[in-house]
């Protein structure tokens, strides 16, 4: 035992040495944005598990400055693009060109190109323009005029739906929901925090940044995350909320049942526990904890779970759903 305990504290100590320069990271953006806390941290969790996140919000919550400032900070290139009704495949991926001096085609890489790409109103944008952000995003690829290229590493998409017109959208199918690692709720500033946004944004000063982070600094974190532990007990926790989101009844969640239309899919305990371990690497730690599943569980069941019209009747959220499963299932 005593070479496992070992291990674990060096592992500890790599963790805790590399989540600092993400904590530096962190208080540069904090320079620019203010709050956004919850945001921030989970552009970095999905960042170092290598997911996407579905972001919901009225507009005007900083999200462009919030992943603009990360890309300034990190050195990563930044893109966003707005969707729109009429947007076209090529206009996000790209397209071949007809160089007429060189009389050959040319290859035109679209926004898409980038390691953060911030994918505005994607609820906006037909079928077809979704597809393609979408299998890009699983292939880590896309083919132009019948050529692959590779995309970027990292590759975070940060796709938003705006909540409030849904007038003209075309809202994403429950399949390609289930793409993304996290949907992340954004909510409107406190008092003070709108007050500290007023002087920050009319002061006409703009903070310079410094750029702490590096890409490398991603990759390499993401193989400390890789390494961190998840324990029988912590993976079997993982598995039972999942479970009885399908099931409730099984864990004694019977008042539940009725309001579950359909639970999550496998794809949610492989995130679930992603995410639980960069949330652990970003708190320090080179393992698991039931708080790190908790913490993160929402953010990864939020767009998984459909509930029944008994529930819409009584006005019951998919937020309160989350909440009575994460009472209800034993903490390891």
């Amino acid at each position: 035992m005593h070479g496992m305990e070992h291990s674990i504290l060096e592992a500890n100590e790599r963790v805790r040495i590399a989540a600092d320069r993400f904590n530096e990271v962190m208080s540069e953006v904090r320079q620019v944005i203010v709050g956004q806390n919850n945001l921030l941290e989970r552009l970095l969790i999905a960042l170092l598990a290598d997911g996407h996140i579905l972001l919901e919000g009225v507009p005007g919550l900083a999200k462009t400055l919030s992943i603009n400032t990360l890309a300034e900070v990190m050195q990563a290139e930044f893109s966003r693009i707005q969707f729109t009704p009429d947007l076209l495949p090529a206009d996000l991926l790209g397209t071949n060109i007809y160089d007429a001096k060189k009389g050959r085609f040319t290859t035109k890489r679209g926004p898409i190109f980038a390691n953060l790409l911030l994918a505005d109103e994607i609820n906006r944008a037909p079928a077809k323009v979704q597809s393609a952000l979408l299998e890009a995003m699983q292939e880590r690829q896309v083919t132009i005029g019948g050529e692959s290229m590779p995309l970027p590493l990292p590759f975070l998409v940060l796709a938003t739906q705006n909540p409030i017109e849904q007038e003209g959208t075309y809202p994403l199918p429950e399949a390609q929901l289930d793409r993304f690692m996290l949907k992340v709720k954004v909510s409107y500033p406190t008092k003070q925090e709108e007050l500290d946004i007023i002087d920050r944004m009319t002061s006409g000063l703009r903070p310079i940044v410094r750029k702490v982070g590096t890409l490398e600094m991603v990759m390499d974190a993401r193989r400390l995350v890789g390494e961190i532990h998840v324990s029988d007990k912590i993976k079997r926790y993982i598995v039972d909320i999942v479970f009885s989101t399908r099931n409730p009844r099984e864990y004694g969640l019977n008042e539940l049942a009725e309001l579950i239309a359909f639970g999550a899919s496998p794809r949610a305990s492989i995130y679930l526990t992603l995410a639980a371990k960069a949330h652990a690497f970003l708190k320090k730690r080179a393992y698991v904890m039931p708080e790190d599943v908790k913490a993160i569980a929402p953010d990864v069941l939020r767009h998984r779970i459909l509930v029944s019209y008994e529930a819409e009747a009584e006005e019951i959220s998919v937020e309160e759903i989350i909440k009575k499963i994460l009472v209800g299932i034993k903490v390891p």
